[in-house]
């Protein structure tokens, strides 16, 4: 075993090394070919000479030769070149190692020794050091003057007995050992011991198509914007999520609060979803991969794509917030077959991008907007509340229109890939290469999936009341339920003979429940409480329990959610008395009702807007080829027809080039009156 190392080459000498392994390999082909360049075509002046001429020596003379010329020489040019002890057998055997090796075979071993650990560490000594590792994890903090002292004691006591003296190296080479193996540890206690109980493996992972790993974060937005209801500053989250290999920035949510395991769930489902263009946006934004039409794309997706990837990420890694790290989420995760990969602690290295990003994207734009609030207190402005003019629509906008036009656009200068290190490359160009080596995969979800990723409620079905979810009564009477109102599922295990109902938390009004008989197809079902014909402001979990705290510390017991609506109109100020107008309202009260109303604006942007006993069923295989087929027709056809500025004008029927060249063909009828009916020429 050689530890590892790669066989020595000769650009592993010194220069003064290669010098006199030249000089031996210009000796020992002398010897050989009576050349000191080892060719005729190459001879020196004088060469060859008597003793070396190949036509009147023989190989053993040129050997006895050279043996004799090399002892004449000076004992110190002889040692230099490492050949004062000389013999015709060193002759040979230096022949032997040129023919195998090259001219690395004539160089001393000693030139490019191995590389050896340090000698004052001895096998005693990295024991102890290992062992107080270990037992610092364990303690808290201590500096390495303790440490030091920890391996005096750890050597004094098992190895230093019957009088035998184990020397332990200095202070400074024991802080040099410590730093090489472990690392500099200057985090804080219990970020070492969480990193370190990770066992990450001699792997590693390079990431070589897109999709691969997509990193996915959040942080404080550091521009104010204004809700869309009262028009009061508020705060709110950005969340990414990012493509490592090309660093597109395939999706983004802007949220009013923090961020819930429901909002990254459709985050990682916008990753598969093309972008649809929006109103005003040029043709320059649209979709610009070559290999794939953008008919094609639009054939699948249903609208015009805009020029932003999408694809079914294979491994999304994240930070350690509690919202990343729930059942919902890997629940998610296994619905779209990608593989959750949270970061490992005080390793920046894992979402280093996508903390560039977030780096990038304010100073390259939100520093340019009014509302910036900086990242520090002390960094302020005087008032960036007051200065914030862009509503939470318009950011999403103008973060999407950005996203699209500029960032994907813009060269990585530090980004380059492993295939062309020194290239000019973007993320629209690093995703179009790997389009071309790889292929794109057009396989879009289906407008069903939005009601799968949402959490799932496992109850029974009241014959009366429907389901109770939350606190609160869906589908009393809606004739969806009734074959199975009081009946038991077929589902066994931890939810034997419950029934699955999914909702969204952040609009409660209705809950969502898959037909057994017609799997895919999903219904509506809606809040017993809601009164017919009226339209009743969304409202999330948070305001339900609300309600229901207040109906409680009214000493309210209702027997149906119809007594419920009043109490509601009153939390959501749909139906309000003057204490409650908007110019009544404190600021707290106007935020919550923003924010409220906003993520109820965004569901109802997630959720498909076909009704949902209109969705059609899943796309078989057939029908896909068949739809692949007419659009590529199509997108022939259109480039057809755009190469040619003019429709060629078609060759007449064979019958009419004979009627023009008969002599004896009678004219028509018609062709006589109308002879007949034109006036002579005056």
């Amino acid at each position: 075993m050689n530890g590892g190392r790669q066989r020595p080459r000769s650009e592993d000498l010194e220069e003064h090394d290669l010098t006199r392994a030249r000089i031996r390999m210009a000796h020992l082909l002398e010897v050989e070919t009576g050349y000191r360049s080892g060719s005729r075509s190459w001879a020196r002046p004088g060469e060859p000479r008597v003793e070396y001429d190949p036509e009147r020596t023989t190989l053993t003379e040129r050997r006895r030769a050279k043996v004799a010329e090399l002892k004449d020489l000076d004992r110190q040019e002889a040692k230099q070149l490492g050949l004062e002890w000389i013999s015709e057998r060193t002759l040979k055997r230096m022949a032997a190692q040129y023919d195998e090796n090259g001219l690395m075979g004539l160089a001393d071993g000693r030139w490019t020794p191995p590389l050896r650990g340090r000698r004052a560490i001895g096998d005693e000594v990295a024991e102890a050091i290992r062992a107080v590792h270990a037992e610092s994890l364990h303690r808290s903090k201590v500096s390495m003057k303790t440490k030091e002292r920890m391996i005096h004691q750890y050597v004094r006591e098992k190895f230093e007995v019957e009088g035998r003296k184990v020397e332990v190296p200095h202070y400074t080479t024991l802080a040099k050992v410590w730093k090489e193996w472990f690392g500099a540890e200057g985090a804080r206690q219990r970020y070492i011991r969480s990193a370190a109980a990770v066992e990450t493996g001699k792997a590693k992972v390079v990431i070589v198509r897109p999709g691969q790993v997509v990193a996915l974060d959040t942080t404080p937005l550091p521009v104010k914007v204004l809700d869309d209801v009262f028009g009061t500053p508020i705060s709110v989250h950005l969340t990414l999520a990012l493509d490592t290999y090309s660093h597109s920035l395939v999706a983004f949510r802007l949220t009013p609060v923090s961020d819930s395991a429901v909002e990254v769930a459709m985050l990682l489902r916008d990753v598969l979803l093309p972008l649809p263009m929006r109103p005003g946006w040029g043709e320059e934004l649209v979709w610009p991969y070559p290999g794939v039409p953008a008919a094609l794309v639009a054939e699948f997706a249903g609208h015009r794509v805009a020029g932003l990837p999408f694809f079914a990420p294979e491994t999304v890694t994240s930070d350690h917030g509690s919202v990343y790290k729930n059942h919902q989420i890997v629940h998610v995760a296994r619905t779209l077959g990608a593989e959750l990969l949270p970061a490992r602690a005080m390793r920046p290295t894992d979402k280093a991008a996508c903390e560039r990003a977030f780096a990038g994207i304010q100073s390259l734009l939100l520093e340019f907007l009014l509302g910036f609030r900086g990242v520090d207190v002390a960094d302020r402005g005087v008032d960036p509340e007051g200065d914030a003019v862009w509503t939470l629509a318009e950011m999403e906008h103008l973060l999407t229109t950005w996203i699209v036009a500029v960032w994907q656009n813009r060269r990585l200068d530090q980004c380059s890939p492993a295939w062309d290190p020194g290239g000019r490359h973007s993320p629209n160009t690093l995703f179009a290469a790997a389009a071309a080596r790889d292929g794109i995969s057009l396989e879009i979800p289906e407008p069903s999936l939005y009601y799968e990723l949402l959490p799932a409620h496992f109850v029974k079905i009241d014959r009366r009341r429907g389901v109770k979810i939350g606190g609160l009564w869906y589908g009393g009477t809606d004739p969806v339920l009734d074959p199975y109102r009081g009946q038991r599922s077929g589902r066994s295990g931890r939810h034997e003979g419950k029934w699955a109902i999914n909702r969204d938390p952040r609009d409660c009004r209705e809950v969502y429940f898959e037909d057994p008989e017609h799997p895919g197809l999903w219904h509506a079902l809606s809040w017993n409480g809601l009164p017919p014909g009226d339209d009743v402001p969304a409202f999330s979990d948070t305001r339900v329990r609300e309600v229901l705290r207040e109906a409680a510390r009214a000493g309210l017991k209702p027997r149906n959610d119809g007594e419920l609506l009043p109490v509601l109109l009153e939390l959501v100020a749909a139906r309000t008395p003057v204490a409650a107008w908007p110019t009544q309202m404190t600021a707290k009260q106007k935020g919550e009702r923003a924010r409220e109303l906003a993520r109820a604006r965004t569901a109802d942007a997630d959720r498909p807007s076909a009704p949902l006993s209109a969705l059609p069923p899943p796309t078989r295989p057939a029908e896909l080829a068949q739809r692949t087929r007419r659009a590529v027709t199509a997108d022939r056809q259109q480039r057809r027809e755009a190469a040619v500025s003019q429709p060629p004008t078609p060759p007449p029927l064979l019958g009419e080039a004979l009627r023009a060249r008969n002599l004896f063909l009678l004219p028509d009828e018609d062709d006589d009156q109308a002879s007949e009916q034109s006036p002579e020429p005056a």
